[in-house]
C-alpha cells in the first residue's frame, strides 16, 4: 500500500481556502526525477547515516531531498511509495495500487511535493486514476513534459510544467502553463510572474507563476546567499 501524507504547513492554506481535506502523495526526491537538472538531488543512505548527494548540473538544492535527510520517517516513506510504484511496473497494476490506498476523505491529492513522473506507465496510471474519481482534484508540478505533452490530462488533473528540466524547451513550444524558481521577490516582479505562496497558482494552474527558493542550500553557494538574504527580510 502507498501512504498518502496528511497536509503540510502549505497545504493546509490551500485546505483552508478550499475547504476541503488535502493530501499529497510524494516519492523518493531525485531517484524518482529523471527529468531532473538545475534541482537534481537526492538522499543516499550510508554507514554514517542519511546524506544529500547533488547532481552534476545542481544550481540549487531540491527542497524535497533537503527534508527527506533531515527526517528519516519522510523520507522512509517516499522511497517505499516509489518502489511500490516501480515494483508495480504495469498500468493496470499501478492504477489499482494508487486507488486501493487512496484516503476516503480525500478532496485534493497534491502529487509530488517530492518526486515526480519517473515512468510513462505511472504517468498513464494516474490520468486513469484521475478519470475515476472526478470528486478529486488532483494537482502537482512535473518536469516529465514529454509526457505532459503526449496525452490529454482529465479535467479534475492540472500540471503546471517545472522549469529547470533537461526539456524546458516544450514549455515554450506546447505554451505550457508553467513556474520557475526565482531567488528574490525582485526577480519575480522584473519578470512579471506572480509568487505562489500558499500552492493555489498551482492548483488553479491558469498562469505563469514564480516560486521564491527554499529548502536547504549547500554552503557557499549562490542560492545559499539568496536564501539567507530572504529570511532576513521575512
Amino acid at each position: 500500500m502507498l501512504k498518502f501524507s496528511p497536509a503540510n504547513t502549505k497545504l493546509k492554506k490551500l485546505a483552508k481556502k478550499t475547504g476541503k481535506k488535502v493530501y499529497s502523495l510524494d516519492l523518493q526526491a531525485g531517484v524518482s526525477c529523471p527529468f531532473a537538472r538545475d534541482c537534481k538531488s537526492q538522499v543516499i543512505e550510508t554507514p554514517n547515516g542519511l546524506r544529500i548527494q547533488d547532481g552534476r548540473y545542481t544550481q540549487f538544492r531540491c527542497y524535497a531531498a533537503s527534508g527527506e535527510v533531515l527526517f528519516t520517517p519522510a523520507y522512509r516513506v517516499h522511497r517505499n511509495n516509489y518502489l511500490a510504484i516501480k515494483q508495480a511496473k504495469s498500468v493496470k497494476r499501478i492504477k489499482k495500487l494508487i486507488l486501493d490506498s487512496l484516503p476516503h476523505d480525500a478532496g485534493i491529492i497534491r502529487l509530488h511535493s517530492s518526486g515526480d513522473f519517473f515512468s510513462k506507465n505511472y504517468f498513464k496510471a494516474v490520468l486513469e486514476v484521475c478519470q475515476e474519481t472526478p470528486h478529486i482534484r488532483w494537482y502537482g508540478y512535473t518536469k516529465a513534459l514529454p509526457y505532459l505533452v503526449q496525452y490529454t490530462l482529465p479535467k479534475n488533473l492540472r500540471l503546471v510544467a517545472s522549469y529547470g528540466g533537461k526539456c524546458d524547451s516544450y514549455i515554450e513550444e506546447y505554451k505550457l502553463v508553467s513556474c520557475k524558481v526565482v531567488y528574490s521577490k525582485n526577480e519575480a516582479k522584473k519578470a512579471k510572474l506572480s509568487l505562489d505562496t500558499n500552492d493555489f497558482l498551482c492548483y488553479n494552474a491558469r498562469k505563469n507563476f514564480a516560486v521564491l527558493i527554499h529548502g536547504t542550500q549547500p554552503q557557499g553557494s549562490f542560492a545559499a546567499a539568496a536564501l539567507s538574504i530572504i529570511r532576513q527580510k521575512s
